[in-house]
């Protein structure tokens, strides 16, 4: 029995190798920014950005890397709206960082990405899932980097008191643990078509997402940053609340009516002088960032851009 299991985890293997290398050959997006003897991959789309239309800066959640947002960028880039998403340092196609991976580690990169890479700020920062912990950070210590905020099924440091979350992680973190090994021994190959993408991407975002999920060394890296959850919640927790002066759009997918306590997700947009609220229906925490429902997107970006305070002045 020990025999024949072997025997078909290796054929299971084997024909995922090469259901891989039958794939069609693609080149990654974007270009490679050097951070320090450490380069990270960067992909801008759209014209140049201005005072009155900020670029759009893009955090992905676990296990995401740049593509996870290429059909919001695609569609964007038809509004004539700038943005910038990257793979975070061991994710997708940039070199491998610093541990342990939790939110200040994350932020200390980010903020040497946008030194080095050229793109004008302030920035609207677009974070997804866990990627509202890092994007809580960032803006507490980079205010003059933000214009404002599009928090997408964002989690908040705060969530982290909620027993329910709590058991969440936990679960989470053991799955992430199991994807982890399963990428790494290869058994995750026979899924590069049927699960590598559940957003709804583009073709090449779609093929480069396709890739990370089969990526042993992408799914390690994610499942790092996954077991830090609740230290980067402590950290992001820390920091100095959004301004209110920032318009912020919260998007979630649409799981029914409240049960009668408030989602704590939408904490940010109440707490601002310009707030933003939309739940999608028939979307869920991953197809809220494809083609069919990314347009919500692309309502709260136009939303924020609409409620931007005044330049500062030039003297």
């Amino acid at each position: 029995m020990l025999l024949g299991a072997v025997l078909v985890l290796t054929v299971w293997i084997a024909a995922g190798a090469a259901m891989v290398a039958a794939a069609s050959p693609f080149a990654p997006s974007g270009r490679y920014v050097d951070i320090g003897g450490r380069k990270l991959r960067l992909v801008c789309a759209g014209p140049p950005a201005s005072a009155e239309r900020p670029t759009v800066w893009m955090e992905p959640g676990a296990f995401g890397l740049a593509a996870d947002f290429a059909a919001i960028q695609e569609k964007l880039t038809a509004r004539g709206i700038r943005s910038c998403a990257y793979d975070r340092a061991g994710m997708g196609w940039s070199d491998p960082g610093p541990k342990p991976r939790d939110a200040t580690t994350i932020t200390d990169d980010l903020e040497k990405l946008i030194a080095a890479s050229g793109e004008p700020g302030p920035f609207i920062l677009m974070g997804h899932s866990m990627a509202g912990l890092y994007a809580r950070l960032f803006a507490g210590r980079d205010p003059d980097k933000v214009a404002g905020l599009v928090l997408i099924e964002a989690t908040t440091p705060e969530q982290i008191d909620n027993p329910g979350t709590e058991r969440f992680i936990g679960g989470f973190t053991r799955l992430a643990q199991v994807a982890a090994v399963s990428a790494s021994v290869g058994t995750t190959l026979p899924l590069y078509w049927a699960a590598g993408d559940r957003i709804g991407l583009p073709s090449q975002g779609s093929a480069e997402k396709r890739h990370a999920y089969v990526s042993g060394r992408h799914a390690r890296t994610a499942a790092e940053e996954v077991e830090n959850w609740p230290r980067s919640a402590a950290e992001a927790r820390l920091a100095p609340p959004y301004d209110p002066k920032w318009p912020v759009a919260v998007v979630v997918a649409y799981r029914g009516e409240p049960d009668g306590a408030p989602d704590p997700r939408r904490a940010p947009e109440l707490a601002s002088r310009a707030g933003m609220f939309e739940a999608v229906r028939g979307a869920s925490h991953t197809t809220i960032l494809g083609q069919a429902h990314g347009e919500a997107a692309v309502r709260a970006v136009e939303f924020v851009l609409a409620h931007l305070g005044p330049a500062p002045s030039g003297d």
